[in-house]
């Protein structure tokens, strides 16, 4: 446990920023998950319809330092690779 008041207060802000981190990460695996998923039954245009939802959580936990750049950046690669590939574009 903290001792000193500015201990206290960087746990507050702490449990605080670890909410957000949450919700950044969930939505991240949720949206990727859906369009693995849609690949994997073969439904691919619907796949391609939610990569600006993929982008904008992926941008998003980017701005809040939840990622770091190179990181999102890779992630929204694989993601539009993934799905390429599945139609079979190279």
């Amino acid at each position: 446990m903290p001792i000193t008041s500015s201990a206290k207060k960087a746990l507050r802000a702490s449990k605080k920023k670890a909410v957000y981190n949450v919700h950044r990460k969930t939505e991240i695996a949720k949206i990727t998950k859906k369009i693995k998923k849609l690949v994997a039954e073969k439904n691919v245009e619907e796949a391609r319809k939610l990569i600006p939802d993929a982008y904008r959580a992926i941008d998003k936990a980017e701005k809040t330092n939840y990622l770091k750049k190179n990181t999102a950046s890779r992630k929204k690669s694989r993601l539009v690779a993934f799905i390429k590939k599945a139609q079979g574009v190279k």
